[in-house]
Parts: C-alpha cells; sequence; structure tokens
C-alpha cells in the first residue's frame, strides 16, 4: 500500500532547510523566528479554509530572506527584494509554478515597514501571524534584543512611562510599546489575528506597568 505524503508534509523540511540556508545574525529574525511565524499561521488556518496552506508556509519561512536592520535607510525596501529572491529559490526547487505569484505578494506585503496593504486571504494570514510574533513573552525580548543591537536605552532615565514629555522608541526601548507594538492588533487583517494580538499585547501592557513601578520606585 502506498502512502500519500501532503504536500505540507513534503514541503514542511524543503523550505525549513532553505530558510536555515540563509545567512544572518539577527536573532530576532532567525530560524525559530520563521518557525514561530509559521505555528502562528496554523492558528489562522482553521478560520480560512479557502486559503492556501502551502502558499502561507512557503512565505512564512521565506518572508525575511532579505532582512534589513530596522535603522537601515532602505528597509522599507526589503520586502520587495525578498519576494523576488524568495520566486527565485523556489523556482529553482520546483515549487508549483503557479503559487509564486501568490507567495510573492504575502512576502512583499508582511512588512510593517514597506506598508503595502496584503490583497489575498494567504497574504493577510502571513501578515497577522509575523505580526503576532512582535508580541507576547517572545515580541518583548526580541524588543530588548532589537534595540540592544541598535544601542538604545532600556527606558527614560526619570520618566519611563512617558507622562511628560514625547514617546521615543528610537532612544528608549520600552516606549515601543506605546509606540508600535499596542498598535498591532488593530492591524491585524484576520478576526483570529485580532483576538490572539489582544490577548498578547495585553501581557506587554502589564509588564511595561510593572517595568515603571519597580523603574521609579522610591529608594
Amino acid at each position: 500500500m502506498t502512502t500519500t505524503i501532503s504536500p505540507l508534509a513534503s514541503w514542511h523540511p524543503k523550505l525549513a532547510a532553505l530558510a536555515a540556508a540563509i545567512p544572518g545574525d539577527d536573532g530576532a529574525h532567525d530560524t525559530s523566528h520563521l518557525h514561530r511565524v509559521w505555528r502562528n499561521a496554523t492558528l489562522l488556518l482553521p478560520d480560512h479554509p479557502e486559503a492556501d496552506a502551502l502558499v502561507v508556509m512557503a512565505a512564512c519561512y521565506l518572508h525575511d530572506i532579505v532582512n534589513l536592520p530596522k535603522n537601515h535607510p532602505e528597509r522599507h525596501l526589503a520586502s520587495r527584494q525578498a519576494a523576488r529572491e524568495a520566486v527565485r529559490l523556489l523556482a529553482a526547487a520546483d515549487f508549483p509554478a503557479g503559487l509564486l505569484p501568490g507567495v510573492a505578494h504575502a512576502v512583499e506585503t508582511h512588512s510593517f515597514s514597506a506598508s503595502l496593504v496584503p490583497t489575498t486571504i494567504e497574504a493577510k494570514i502571513v501578515q497577522d501571524a509575523d505580526r503576532l510574533d512582535a508580541l507576547g513573552a517572545v515580541g518583548l525580548a526580541r524588543m530588548f534584543y532589537t534595540a540592544g543591537r541598535m544601542g538604545s536605552a532600556l527606558a527614560h532615565p526619570t520618566d519611563p512611562g512617558a507622562g511628560h514629555r514625547a514617546l521615543d522608541d528610537k532612544a528608549y526601548s520600552l516606549d515601543h510599546i506605546a509606540v508600535k507594538l499596542a498598535t498591532l492588533p488593530g492591524t491585524m487583517q484576520t478576526a483570529a489575528g485580532r483576538r490572539l494580538g489582544e490577548e498578547r499585547l495585553r501581557a506587554l501592557t502589564a509588564f511595561r506597568d510593572d517595568f515603571v513601578a519597580e523603574w521609579s520606585a522610591p529608594a
């Protein structure tokens, strides 16, 4: 009796291998991040049986194939470059040709910096899945890791909660929660993404409150 392997089961190790071969030293956008984005996508896919899960999987694993630092002047162009490179790699690996445009669109529109609107359900799921990894406990760790790489301080020395100053997440890492991360649930493209985003944001908000209380505690 011959056992038929599903396209997802067949392509998962191939896509993971392609992603693992991408050079880079950014621990916030490493192979573990790609695995988590795909896992996030699997939480959203059940609500959208019309979505092509193979397109979603390929885009999840290759969306950061070109990854420029957040302070790079061409950061907003990285996802377009990644889309082109993803198509090239997938075509060479004999990925179904008819699915390549869908993968390219999902990769190109996933980026917050690019400010592009996803128009397919696959691209919407990938964008939500990637943004979910910026929230919750892992998102918090990624935030401080990235801030450290960029040379930002943990928080403002006397006003960590920005009660009497303008927020500045380039200078103070803690400000990034209010400046960007708190806005992410409202940008989610799917209902499940919004729900999970709100849940993970609550953890970040609670952490921020605890941080401010400890940071500002009287001697």
